[in-house]
């Protein structure tokens, strides 16, 4: 495999690409068409699709389930000042699915783009 990615699905491609470029620094790698757009911070790359749009991954199941934007399933964003991070966030009018847990490994807190797709904010333990 040459590389990996992560697929979304999003409510508003134009909100989505400027919620991951501007608050979590993302770059747009690709952005051909209101329906789709590739994004990349580091090795990570996200690709962003409209709901029933053109491309196949955003179109319907042969048993009838369509795609949509707010699972459960997320990547992780490692940062060095959680609490930091969800102030300025927050500031810039990030919404939250819940306070910072803290467990053994760190803490971590879910932060959800404009369709409510989850993003996981972790700051691991010192030491």
């Amino acid at each position: 495999m040459d590389q990996a990615s992560v697929r979304y699905i999003v409510h508003d491609v134009e909100a989505a690409v400027a919620f991951y470029r501007d608050l979590l620094g993302f770059e747009v790698e690709m952005h051909p068409g209101p329906g789709f757009a590739a994004l990349a911070r580091g090795p990570l790359r996200l690709l962003l699709n409209a709901p029933g749009g053109p491309g196949g991954a955003a179109q319907p199941t042969p048993d009838g389930r369509t795609p949509e934007p707010g699972g459960w399933c997320r990547f992780q964003l490692t940062v060095s000042d959680l609490e930091a991070e969800v102030e300025r966030l927050t500031d810039a009018g990030g919404r939250f699915r819940n306070e910072i847990v803290t467990g053994r490994g760190g803490s971590q807190v879910l932060l959800e783009d404009p369709s409510g797709n989850a993003i996981e904010l972790f700051q691991p333990a010192a030491g």
